[in-house]
């Protein structure tokens, strides 16, 4: 069963691989539908994952192929509500509720360094779908990690991390740490005075010591996804 919003969607990310040879990012398809958030779209394009409409392909950005174009298969039936569409596919409603249920999306709001610090980090149009159980109270990012200074604990370069955005921290705690205002590190956080020690993980990097008013932090470690 597709809602509305889920057939205009798939319709016109049909239509703008058909005129322009690639996929939508989830801005336009944000704009295409008036949605006020990014993470709406991300939860129709499951949707339509889960109905067989659409399909993600690995290790592309905005690469989604479409199965079913949603027009031959799919008929407004009257015995229904106005805001749904009917197709001819079978579906475990039971099974998609469960498991959209059990997974929050998050933004992925690019790469952090795991090595020497890297630019700040910047906004992305990618979403990520994470179990709940992994997330804390309050809000969340993901982030890809880029280096290896963090293998110690267990953090390797490609990883996701899920990030808790906090500016507060503990002694010991793997955070997310903006240094100068321009770069962006994941450390592990020791104050030392009116200091700052930011703790590799990797023998062959050293431990950045820095004045306080030089760190923010910009959230800690909560959990770790990785793709084999």
């Amino acid at each position: 069963m597709l809602t509305v919003k889920q057939k205009k969607l798939l319709e016109y990310i049909n239509s703008f691989q058909k005129k322009n040879g690639v996929t939508p990012s989830y801005e336009e398809m944000k704009a295409a539908l008036d949605l006020k958030s990014k993470s709406g779209i991300h939860r129709l394009i499951l949707a339509l994952e889960e109905r067989g409409f659409l399909k993600r392909l690995a290790h592309k950005a905005r690469a989604l192929e479409v199965i079913k174009d949603g027009i031959s298969s799919v008929r407004i039936s009257n015995q229904q509500k106005k805001n749904v569409v009917l197709g001819n596919f079978n579906t475990n409603n039971h099974e998609e509720t469960n498991s959209s249920q059990k997974l929050s999306t998050l933004p992925m709001l690019g790469k952090i360094a795991a090595g020497t610090p890297i630019e700040a980090i910047q906004d992305d149009n990618d979403m990520v779908d994470v179990p709940k159980e992994m997330l804390s109270v309050g809000e969340s990012y993901a982030l890809t990690v880029e280096g290896d200074s963090m293998i110690n604990e267990g953090i390797y370069n490609g990883d996701t991390v899920i990030i808790k955005k906090t500016n507060l921290a503990e002694n010991g705690d793997i955070v997310v740490a903006l240094i100068d205002d321009h770069e962006a590190t994941l450390k592990r956080l020791r104050k030392k005075g009116q200091s700052i020690a930011l703790e590799s993980a990797n023998p062959l990097y050293e431990t950045k010591i820095l004045s306080a008013h030089r760190v923010k932090i910009q959230g800690k470690l909560v959990g770790l996804l990785r793709k084999y």
